[in-house]
């Protein structure tokens, strides 16, 4: 460079801009544009477990979410690290390594379960969040000391009472609520957990919104909509079905010609009308007993009923289509889908199904593994990664497919594979005393054609 030319600027070491003002969102709930008062944080987490626990079509979306992702094999990619942090990496986790599908898992009891992990960090699609807090276990001592990672403990949204934040966005740890059963207890009591030892999974995250966004916030509309029209819907069958009793009082009798006495008796019958209208119920020993000259009737609506069967399916569809769902409404009753449209949707669904599963993937990458590599072999230490087959990439195995790939040399008819569609097919073990070669029509057992008479 001549002397002359401008030197270039300094890159900026600090930032001047900000995402939150910093400090933390408490009980009250932060501005994240939230406007409706019963989805403010914290009283959403009451909001969206009503949802997902008392709605059949809801819990039937957001298994539709995460059922394929638990259900997709996960596992371990070397990644260009050594062998002896991969199997650390594989052991803690309880995960296969890529390429050594016949390498032992360790057992299992008192170690952390990935399968469980999985499903708790999936409850970020419900709440918008989901944090877990790290613990390990020490093995060895001296040079030899190793740190095993022994769980990840699910720490339950709606004991979470606030979350710090700084100015830049990163969070800075969170504090629960003390134990309700805690006495004489003060805010200085609620454990609070920095961030170095949290896993945070946030759905959606925006800036310092360390809430993130729940994946049924679109649909709360619709779900509260639909819920109180299967209320009224209920009503509407239980009213109609009996009958709405309407009673009418007997004539006063000539004989009561006080003009007092009368005004008394008619209020007087108006007054068990009432009382008898309102306790009516329908049942097998259902009756009612009036005097002479009244009458009691059981009203029908006149005209036809309201249909809420239709916009009740409106609801249920528009619950699916906040998550991309909706193909599963399609070639069902009064559907105006097709079974081959909803293929097309499919594809769709499971591609935001990848992203979920990738964003889980990269939390765990950066907040598990890593962590447990940096306390072990140091931060300079290439890590492997942790990866999962594309969801719905497995094809169903058949015997015609099984097949064609043995005899275009794709597979080998090896003892694994036959003692694999043995026990795929529910056939016996192989038995060498009994087993016969196979002989195909025109063939002899020696393998040559049969000679013509």
């Amino acid at each position: 460079m001549a002397d002359d030319d401008p030197k270039p600027p300094t890159p900026r070491t600090t930032a001047k801009a900000y995402q939150t003002e910093g400090g933390s969102w408490w009980t009250a709930g932060p501005d994240d544009g939230e406007m409706l008062p019963e989805l403010k944080w914290p009283e959403s987490i009451k909001v969206f477990d009503a949802m997902r626990r008392q709605d059949a079509q809801v819990q039937s979306v957001l298994n539709a979410v995460t059922m394929p992702i638990q259900r997709t094999p996960w596992y371990i990619d070397t990644n260009g690290a050594r062998d002896e942090v991969v199997e650390h990496i594989a052991d803690d986790l309880g995960l296969p390594i890529r390429g050594r599908e016949d390498r032992t898992v360790l057992r299992t009891r008192g170690r952390f379960d990935f399968a469980e992990h999985l499903r708790l960090a999936l409850l970020k699609l419900a709440h918008g969040h989901s944090f877990f807090e790290q613990e390990y276990r020490v093995e060895g001592t001296g040079a030899s000391t190793r740190y095993h990672l022994k769980k990840l403990l699910w720490i339950p949204p709606r004991t979470i009472s606030r979350i710090d934040v700084a100015r830049d966005g990163g969070l800075i740890g969170i504090t629960q609520a003390w134990a309700s059963g805690a006495l004489n207890a003060t805010p200085t009591d609620q454990p609070q957990i920095p961030v170095k030892d949290l896993v945070a999974h946030i759905n959606n995250r925006e800036g310092g919104n360390w809430l993130g966004q729940s994946l049924l916030r679109t649909a709360y509309k619709n779900w509260m909509i639909k819920d109180k029209m299967l209320r009224d819907q209920a009503q509407m069958l239980n009213r109609n079905g009996m009958g709405v009793p309407l009673y009418t009082a007997s004539q006063i009798p000539d004989t009561v010609t006080d003009a007092v006495k009368r005004r008394d008796w008619a209020q007087a019958e108006i007054d068990t009308g009432r009382t008898l209208a309102q306790l009516f119920r329908s049942g097998d020993s259902a009756g009612a007993a009036i005097p002479y000259g009244s009458k009691l009737q059981l009203l029908g609506v006149e005209g036809d009923l309201p249909d809420a069967d239709k916009p009740i399916r409106y609801h249920d569809d528009q619950i699916a289509r906040a998550v991309l769902a909706h193909f599963l409404n399609l070639g069902g009753d009064n559907s105006t889908g097709s079974y081959a449209l909803s293929d097309t949707f499919a594809e769709f669904f499971v591609l935001s199904l990848q992203t979920i599963a990738m964003d889980i993937a990269k939390t765990i990458q950066q907040h598990v593994i890593e962590d447990i590599v940096d306390a072990n072999y140091g931060t300079s230490e290439p890590a492997p990664r942790i990866g999962f087959e594309e969801i719905g990439s497995r094809h169903p195995v058949t015997a015609e497919a099984i097949r064609a790939f043995i005899e275009s040399g794709a597979l080998t008819a090896d003892a694994k594979l036959e003692a694999a569609l043995r026990t795929m097919y529910g056939l016996p073990a192989h038995d060498p005393d009994t087993a016969r070669q196979y002989k195909a029509p025109g063939q002899t057992a020696a393998g040559g054609k049969e000679k013509a008479a």
